[in-house]
């Protein structure tokens, strides 16, 4: 069954509504769900699900179920599984969720920052990172930071749309990472427009503006390659 997924249109849903529709040790699976399975670099969501006599269950993770469009929501372990049909309220760590929003957009910045081959990235809860082939192994951490905070005092707007499937394969350049491809299959693609800035195919959360962002650093630059170049950021309240 297919899984409502209510955080593709709107990232800034902390709480919805749904029925238990499986469980197993897989995971719980929701008719709709505000909570992001792992994906595309980014970590899935963690929170709780509170059943209607007020039994909480704790999710330690959310990852895509075997059948396409299908979310697991992980419980904490030795915790017993709700029964189909069961009515919970779906409530998401918010902060968390947020911190990760605005890394992951952050590394949207990134992509235009660095001119180079996406190969690889992560978003974390504060920091992230992106892989670069690049054969020139000089890049400068104070203007990379100095481009990446120009951008999040512009406070540019980001917004998403949606193409058919055909269009993507039509365009190569909205995708900018060779190891993470955009969900596709379902007949459309989601992308994501950050004004003037960048655009490019990505079904992860984003914030709505890049001042939401905050000031990043670059924490360092590694050589991971002959070409491959990693550049590690992180919000400037917690590099140390």
């Amino acid at each position: 069954m297919l899984t409502e997924e209510l955080f593709r249109e709107d990232a800034y849903l902390r709480h919805c509504d749904a029925i238990v529709v499986g469980a197993d040790e897989g995971g719980i699976l929701l008719d709709r769900t505000v909570f992001y399975p792992t994906g595309g670099g980014q970590p899935g969501d963690r929170g709780r699900l509170v059943t209607e006599d007020g039994t909480a269950i704790e999710i330690v993770d959310t990852v895509k179920g075997n059948a396409p469009g299908s979310i697991l929501h992980r419980p904490a372990s030795d915790t017993p599984l709700p029964e189909f049909g069961t009515r919970v309220s779906v409530e998401l760590d918010w902060d968390r969720r947020l911190r990760l929003m605005r890394m992951h957009t952050a590394l949207h910045l990134l992509c235009r920052a660095v001119d180079g081959v996406v190969t690889g990235g992560q978003v974390g809860d504060g920091r992230g990172r992106l892989d670069f082939d690049i054969p020139d192994p000089v890049l400068d951490k104070e203007a990379i930071a100095a481009q990446l905070n120009a951008w999040v005092a512009g406070d540019h707007a980001v917004s998403h749309r949606w193409i058919e499937d055909a269009e993507l394969l039509a365009r190569p350049d909205l995708v900018r990472t060779m190891s993470v491809r955009p969900p596709m299959g379902q007949g459309r693609v989601r992308l994501v427009e950050i004004e003037g800035v960048d655009l490019q195919a990505c079904g992860g959360t984003h914030v709505r503006r890049t001042g939401e962002i905050g000031r990043l650093v670059v924490e360092k630059i590694e050589k991971k390659g002959r070409q491959n170049r990693r550049v590690a950021i992180a919000f400037a309240d917690l590099a140390g």
